[in-house]
């Protein structure tokens, strides 16, 4: 593969290595969590190699055909159809096509501060750098969408982020393809039980300020309300109405500590409390003042 030009370019003459040669570079990569630098296509001549080399970028191949091989942290990986590789930055990597039926390949090379991490969380690493699928359609309309993304756009801040995105769904399509390396996999291998009551206390943290019924909320997990209440105390220490209690009390305090100027009323509504003396009662018993006294407190210090 070539170094990526200023702009993009479908060229074959200029890629005597190349049967077939396509990249669309991105003239304005955002500084931020994930940013696409350079997305193409390739077809190589027999033999063709790249490396050793390292790169400060990270960047994923997906083979559509043919052979090769992919070395790095020193280990050698051969590769063909559906197989996707990963260079990390600062790795020493090499790779190379099969003499006999040289590989065609799509790529696309990013960079941003969660990238790594990312990656790591999807279960790859210098260490484990390869994934093997079957189906490439849903791949390779993804790095179609990336380099149709980036290539004349009158708006390149716009096709940064639109880029981006597709990148997002293609790293999403390699983790389930991953899937038994994934790091964050811990709640698939928890029982039923738990992995619902962790659900639940997402529910309740992120819903708090709606009317909720934990009548309701059973049902949705598929549990009766009484066995879920029994379990989410076993596993919280707390009932699901007093874990629901802390929430909006808790983000109550946050509302009348901060620079606002929101009445009593607006938030008691604002946590989920429609009527204002019914919160001012619960937040008296929770903290053993008012919420105007605790407002009075916070800002005097």
């Amino acid at each position: 593969m070539m170094s990526p030009s200023p702009a993009g370019v479908r060229s074959n003459s200029r890629n005597p290595d190349h049967s077939k040669f396509t990249v669309m570079n991105n003239s304005q990569p955002a500084q931020g969590e994930l940013s696409v630098m350079f997305s193409g296509e390739g077809k190589t001549v027999s033999g063709h190699g790249i490396g050793p080399a390292v790169h400060n970028y990270y960047l994923v191949h997906t083979v559509i055909s043919g052979r090769g091989t992919f070395e790095i942290d020193g280990h050698r990986y051969p590769c063909s159809r559906g197989d996707t590789f990963i260079i990390f930055p600062d790795e020493l990597f090499s790779y190379v096509a099969d003499d006999d039926d040289p590989w065609h390949y799509v790529w696309v090379a990013f960079k941003g501060h969660a990238a790594g991490h990312l990656l790591l969380s999807l279960g790859f690493s210098a260490a484990n750098p390869i994934v093997h699928g079957r189906e490439l359609r849903p791949l390779t309309s993804l790095y179609r969408k990336i380099r149709g993304t980036l290539e004349q756009t009158p708006f390149p801040e716009l096709a940064d982020l639109e880029a981006g995105g597709h990148l997002r769904v293609l790293l999403k399509e390699l983790g389930l393809l991953n899937e038994g390396k994934l790091a964050f996999n811990s709640l698939a291998i928890l029982p039923d039980i738990e992995r619902q009551i962790k659900r639940a206390v997402r529910w309740l943290s992120y819903q708090y300020a709606q009317p909720i019924s934990i009548e309701k909320l059973s049902r949705s997990l598929g549990y009766h309300r009484t066995h879920l209440s029994k379990m989410f105390k076993q596993i919280t220490g707390v009932s699901p109405m007093q874990f629901l209690l802390k929430v909006r009390m808790e983000r109550a305090k946050e509302l009348l500590n901060g620079q606002n100027h929101l009445s009593i009323d607006q938030v008691a509504s604002s946590v989920g409390y429609p009527d204002a003396l019914y919160f001012s009662k619960q937040f008296r018993k929770t903290f053993g003042c008012s919420p105007s006294e605790y407002r009075s407190q916070a800002r005097n210090g």
